[in-house]
């Protein structure tokens, strides 16, 4: 099988690890199997992704950029925000190390001209093949139920009203049903759930729709640069919630990779993201939160094949205490269901420096 590994180096001004650190990891990785890419970032240092570059090419091993894209920008630019559907700036009670969590608003074309900005200011001479997009989402419960129901600024008001959803409406509907707004008439692994009211159902339609509008113009501006574009996704089960509906987002792009995340209590996490449904919205009719157990991690794969191009699932192969609490038979076990569904590949998330060797002895041992 081939593997995609992901490097965190640190977010923007920060650098976690010298180039001869990565490389020697890599090194240590690839002479046990099959590395076909490595996405890296999101650390301005250009002469670090020179000299790792330098040293993947001469293996043969592409180099993607890791490049957050709907959130994060703000610790290196001033994007236009995102507002709740009352008006409100959004509270992220959340942050972990490198990254805030703040998304910005989806349909601002000057929020997609920052992105494609800095890669040129800083990436663009350092040998990419590629950009692997990250947070090419709205918010999720995360921020509550005023995160889910976002964008709600007066350009995205007019998005909206262009796909039929006038956002005044969407805002008195949850005024007078509160949690009764997300009550699912049918909720499938695929993650296209069908809620009972028809207003509440079409916002979250036409909020996936403006997502994936940003995302396409995105996709198109860098493969028309002759990069690879790959695309970092919630997994099916909670991508609707996040305006990411895998058909329309992912037809622009060479790859994605759906964070099938089974072991990680922080967000993307499924479980977690889950969670924060039920503890936001607890009154609302929905399924009971599925165990992450094989079964699940089978009917996700499943629905993975909605994407229509490449598709390697991401598994969390790091290890961290407090949020990633994986072990070697989580990680086989994760693999060996790519591998039985006939997948393109998979990546090993969300950063292979901190991944305990046994881990990758795990991997190694299935051949």
């Amino acid at each position: 099988m081939r593997y995609i590994l992901q490097v965190c180096t640190g977010a923007w001004a920060a650098s976690n690890y010298a180039a001869g650190e990565i490389i020697e990891r890599i090194e240590g990785i690839s002479s046990r199997i099959d590395v076909v890419k490595v996405i890296i970032g999101w650390s301005t240092d250009a002469t670090l992704y020179r000299e790792v570059g330098a040293f993947l090419h001469d293996r043969d091993i592409q180099m993607l950029l890791w490049l957050p894209c709907l959130s994060e920008i703000g610790g290196i630019a001033q994007p236009d925000e995102t507002r709740d559907v009352f008006g409100n700036e959004i509270v992220v009670p959340l942050a972990q190390p490198g990254e805030d969590f703040a998304f910005c608003c989806p349909s601002s074309p000057r929020n997609i001209r920052i992105v494609e900005s800095l890669y040129e200011e800083h990436f663009a001479d350092c040998g990419f093949d590629g950009v692997f997009l990250d947070k090419v989402r709205g918010q999720s419960f995360v921020a509550g139920v005023p995160g889910v129901l976002s964008c709600g600024c007066a350009r995205c008001q007019k998005a909206f009203i262009e796909r039929g959803v006038d956002l005044a409406k969407v805002r008195r509907l949850y005024e007078e049903r509160g949690d009764a707004f997300f009550d699912m008439r049918s909720y499938p692994m695929d993650g296209a759930f069908e809620l009972e009211d028809p207003t509440a159902q079409r916002f979250f339609d036409a909020k996936g729709e403006i997502v994936a509008a940003s995302v396409s113009e995105l996709c198109g501006h860098f493969r028309d640069k002759g990069l690879i574009v790959g695309l970092d996704l919630f997994a099916p089960l909670v991508s609707r919630f996040v305006g990411q509906n895998y058909a329309l987002i992912a037809r622009d792009a060479d790859f994605v990779k759906p964070m099938l995340y089974r072991r990680t209590e922080a967000p993307a996490g499924i479980g977690y993201e889950y969670a924060l449904f039920g503890q936001h919205a607890p009154a609302a009719r929905r399924p009971a939160a599925p165990a992450m157990d094989r079964t699940f991690l089978d009917a996700q794969l499943e629905a993975v094949d909605q994407a229509p191009c490449e598709r390697y699932p991401g598994i969390e192969i790091n290890y961290l205490a407090d949020i990633a609490r994986t072990d070697a038979d989580y990680v086989r076990e994760s693999l060996a269901a790519v591998r039985e569904h006939d997948f393109d590949g998979a990546v090993l998330c969300w950063n292979v420096m901190e991944a305990p060797d046994e881990h990758i002895e795990a991997i190694a041992g299935l051949g």
